[in-house]
Protein backbone atom coordinates (compact mmCIF):
# COMPACT_ATOMS: atom_id res chain seq x y z
CA UNK A 1 0.00 0.00 0.00
CA UNK A 2 2.39 2.14 0.63
CA UNK A 3 4.90 1.50 -2.33
CA UNK A 4 1.35 2.40 -4.64
CA UNK A 5 1.35 6.05 -1.74
CA UNK A 6 5.07 6.64 -3.03
CA UNK A 7 4.13 5.90 -6.50
CA UNK A 8 0.78 8.06 -7.06
CA UNK A 9 3.04 11.15 -5.29
CA UNK A 10 6.05 10.68 -7.69
CA UNK A 11 3.61 10.81 -10.69
CA UNK A 12 1.98 13.72 -8.75
CA UNK A 13 4.81 16.13 -8.48
CA UNK A 14 5.91 15.61 -12.19
CA UNK A 15 2.58 16.93 -13.59
CA UNK A 16 3.06 19.52 -11.64
CA UNK A 17 5.71 20.75 -13.41
CA UNK A 18 4.04 20.00 -16.67
CA UNK A 19 1.01 21.81 -15.51
CA UNK A 20 3.02 24.96 -14.40
CA UNK A 21 4.92 24.75 -17.49
CA UNK A 22 1.32 24.53 -19.84
CA UNK A 23 0.00 27.53 -17.53
CA UNK A 24 2.87 29.84 -18.28
CA UNK A 25 3.21 29.19 -21.69
CA UNK A 26 0.17 30.83 -22.75
CA UNK A 27 0.94 33.82 -20.60
CA UNK A 28 4.25 34.79 -21.86
CA UNK A 29 2.93 34.27 -25.38
CA UNK A 30 0.26 36.52 -24.68
CA UNK A 31 2.99 39.24 -23.91
CA UNK A 32 4.74 38.33 -26.57
CA UNK A 33 1.91 39.26 -29.02
CA UNK A 34 1.00 42.18 -26.75
CA UNK A 35 4.42 43.60 -27.42
CA UNK A 36 4.50 43.07 -31.20
CA UNK A 37 1.31 44.54 -31.78
CA UNK A 38 1.16 47.37 -29.22
CA UNK A 39 3.90 48.29 -26.86
CA UNK A 40 6.67 48.31 -29.53
CA UNK A 41 4.98 50.59 -32.44
CA UNK A 42 3.46 53.20 -29.68
CA UNK A 43 7.17 53.17 -28.99
CA UNK A 44 7.76 53.84 -32.30
CA UNK A 45 5.86 56.35 -32.57
CA UNK A 46 6.72 58.43 -29.76
CA UNK A 47 10.34 58.27 -31.11
CA UNK A 48 9.44 59.56 -34.17
CA UNK A 49 6.79 62.41 -32.37
CA UNK A 50 9.74 63.69 -30.39
CA UNK A 51 12.30 63.92 -32.62
CA UNK A 52 9.44 65.90 -34.63
CA UNK A 53 9.04 68.08 -31.90
CA UNK A 54 13.01 68.53 -31.09
CA UNK A 55 13.55 69.59 -34.63
CA UNK A 56 11.06 72.59 -34.66
CA UNK A 57 12.31 75.45 -36.49
CA UNK A 58 11.04 79.43 -37.06
CA UNK A 59 8.34 79.77 -39.56
CA UNK A 60 6.97 75.79 -38.87
CA UNK A 61 3.38 75.83 -38.82
CA UNK A 62 2.62 74.06 -35.55
CA UNK A 63 -0.49 72.42 -33.89
CA UNK A 64 -0.60 72.97 -29.90
CA UNK A 65 -2.35 70.33 -27.55
CA UNK A 66 -5.18 72.25 -27.10
CA UNK A 67 -5.75 72.74 -30.85
CA UNK A 68 -4.20 76.07 -32.04
CA UNK A 69 -2.43 76.69 -34.94
CA UNK A 70 0.43 78.74 -35.50
CA UNK A 71 3.58 79.70 -36.86
CA UNK A 72 6.60 79.25 -34.98
CA UNK A 73 8.74 82.50 -34.82
CA UNK A 74 11.15 81.48 -32.15
CA UNK A 75 12.57 78.67 -30.60
CA UNK A 76 14.24 77.56 -27.12
CA UNK A 77 15.45 74.60 -25.46
CA UNK A 78 12.09 74.45 -23.79
CA UNK A 79 10.09 76.84 -25.04
CA UNK A 80 8.43 78.23 -28.67
CA UNK A 81 6.82 81.59 -29.55
CA UNK A 82 4.02 80.53 -32.17
CA UNK A 83 2.16 83.33 -34.21
CA UNK A 84 -1.98 82.38 -34.18
CA UNK A 85 -2.59 85.63 -35.77
CA UNK A 86 -1.24 88.76 -37.03
CA UNK A 87 1.22 90.45 -34.94
CA UNK A 88 -0.24 87.94 -31.54
CA UNK A 89 2.06 85.86 -30.33
CA UNK A 90 1.91 83.22 -27.80
CA UNK A 91 4.51 81.18 -25.88
CA UNK A 92 3.91 77.55 -25.74
CA UNK A 93 6.32 74.37 -23.97
CA UNK A 94 7.91 72.68 -27.10
CA UNK A 95 6.53 69.37 -25.65
CA UNK A 96 3.05 70.57 -25.31
CA UNK A 97 3.21 70.84 -29.09
CA UNK A 98 1.30 67.84 -30.72
CA UNK A 99 2.31 68.44 -34.28
CA UNK A 100 4.36 70.40 -37.70
CA UNK A 101 2.74 70.08 -40.40
CA UNK A 102 4.01 69.75 -43.73
CA UNK A 103 5.21 73.07 -45.69
CA UNK A 104 2.27 73.80 -48.26
CA UNK A 105 -0.14 71.12 -46.60
CA UNK A 106 -3.76 71.78 -47.15
CA UNK A 107 -6.14 73.09 -44.17
CA UNK A 108 -8.41 70.40 -42.71
CA UNK A 109 -11.80 72.38 -43.54
CA UNK A 110 -11.21 72.92 -46.99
Amino acid sequence: MSTNLLLSQAAGSGGGAAALAAQVVPLILIFIVFWFFLIRPQQTRMKEHRAKIAAVKPRDQVVTGGGIVGKVTRVDDDFADVEIAQGVKIKVVKSTLSDVLQPGAKPAND
